[in-house]
């Protein structure tokens, strides 16, 4: 799901959504905002479910937080045994109420509602070419792509066409879709997004972004949806359907790096162990003489107890997190995110002074989050920094769902390792090296897609995709 604006300008990166399905249960809207309440990490702009109760579809979405968005009287009015939900993330030039999800419309009597994890790489070629043919678009989003693209083949079944739409679309998609009486979740060949099925206590369904959403309404794991795979739930029964031949999957590895809820298990992997191994090789790879360990709460602390438990230098918490903030991050000047950097966390500074210490961090992208950090320790009397970072340099815009900034934006696509030190004001940097990183993950380099590292990527994006993410 992008906004075709293709605007990106976060100092950290930034997902683009999280999608929960609820098939054949009484309370589906209500289980459905449990699901989004677990995948909040994955969008913090805006929320949204439509429900329905076999005859029609129902709706509510707002700008916000989930529980900002919903109380408990909306809930009550969303009717029905089937839901889907999205939560979806915060970019620049995209904070529109029009591009919320799900999207829902109605065509020939017929009511879809669509929510989309991902990106489609033909999306602008899609666009034109329906344009051309009459269609109308009221969003900027990709989503709304599928959308009409359903409802074109008239003369063809329902099934038929499903079919025929997502084998005309390129890119990365975890996608859910409701029509009135059916709940269809769709996997690209690529399996770039996490999608998940689970068992509800009742008997009916959930299918959700992470494996953290089930943990939350107590549904059991049944299996991940495959790459490739279209599943469709109907009359209490879920049916499988692969519309493409089988492939080599191309899982986005930065899901285990950053996104992902350190307790979900994706692409068949614990992201917690996946983060803790990283930590482990790191100190292998990078072995630094120093007093303590510490990473800047949450992102680098899973990493943090790995490297600690190798190198044997004592795990602290250099500095503290305020869990109170709120949502300030969303202010656009670049004054307000420097402000932001400092007030949800704070060095202990009397235990830093006259310290060497060195920091765990998960990516550096602008560089502008991490200087602020390093600085902040300098002043509180930190003798040494050092930093290691759980994954390689991140040089290449991503065209699969993840809102990087251009490359001319990205810090390691223009600086050597020894100028974004300098640049951040450390002692010593040291990445993880990719085979290190495929290595922590326990699964084959194949399997993954890691062209934010090597820039070769598995599936080629139109020009026009986003023609500036190159410049």
């Amino acid at each position: 799901m992008v906004d075709n604006t293709c605007s990106a300008q976060s100092l950290r990166p930034s997902h683009e959504c999280g999608v929960c399905g609820i098939f054949g249960h009484e309370d589906s809207a209500k289980l459905n905002y449990f699901g989004l309440y677990a995948l909040q990490h994955r969008g913090q702009e805006s929320a949204g479910i439509a429900t329905s109760d076999g005859k029609r579809i129902e709706f509510h979405k707002n700008m916000g937080l989930v529980p900002e968005v919903f109380s408990e009287e909306i809930l009550k009015g969303l009717h029905g045994k089937m839901s889907i939900g999205h939560v979806r993330y915060s970019t620049t030039g995209s904070s529109n109420i029009t591009n919320t999800q799900p999207l829902v419309v109605s065509h020939k009597g017929q009511t879809i509602a669509v929510a989309h994890n991902g990106n489609l790489t033909n999306s602008i070629t899609l666009r034109n070419h329906l344009e051309a043919q009459g269609s109308i678009f009221q969003t900027t989003m990709d989503s709304e792509v599928v959308l009409h693209l359903l409802a074109r083949p008239s003369h063809l079944s329902f099934e038929e066409a499903l079919e025929e739409t997502f084998r005309s679309m390129k890119g990365a998609y975890s996608m859910l879709l409701m029509t009135p009486d059916k709940m269809i979740a769709v996997r690209d060949p690529d399996g770039f997004r996490p999608l998940c099925v689970g068992k509800l206590n009742n008997g009916g369904y959930i299918v959700a972004s992470e494996t953290c959403a089930l943990d939350l309404v107590d549904a059991e794991y049944i299996r991940d949806v495959e790459p490739g795979e279209l599943l469709i739930f109907f009359d209490g029964e879920m049916r499988s359907i692969f519309p493409w031949a089988k492939q080599s999957p191309h899982h986005c590895i930065f899901e285990l790096v950053y996104f992902a809820r350190p307790d979900s298990d994706i692409f068949g992997t614990s992201v917690y162990s996946a983060r803790k191994q990283m930590g482990k090789i790191l100190a292998k790879e990078a072995k630094i003489d120093a007093d303590f360990v510490m990473p800047f709460p949450d992102s680098g602390n899973y990493c943090a107890i790995g490297y600690s438990q190798e190198s044997g230098i004592p795990l602290e918490m250099g500095v503290i997190r305020n869990h109170y903030v709120g949502r300030t991050f969303i202010q656009p000047t670049q004054s307000m995110r420097d402000f932001n950097v400092k007030v949800k966390l704070n060095p202990v500074r009397g235990f830093l002074k006259d310290k060497r210490v060195i920091i765990v961090e998960d990516s550096i992208i602008r560089g502008t989050t991490g200087k602020s950090r390093v600085r902040a320790l300098r002043e509180a009397g930190a003798k040494e920094v050092h930093m290691v970072v759980s994954c390689p340099p991140t040089r290449h815009a991503c065209f699969y769902g993840i809102d990087f900034p251009t490359e001319s934006q990205l810090i390691a696509c223009n600086k050597s390792i020894e100028d974004v030190a300098e640049y951040l004001g450390l002692d010593s940097l040291h990445y993880l090296s990719l085979d290190g990183l495929v290595e922590a993950t326990g699964m084959d380099k194949d399997n993954f897609c890691l062209a934010c590292f090597d820039g070769n990527y598995p599936i080629a994006p139109d020009r026009s995709f986003c023609k500036d993410a190159l410049e």
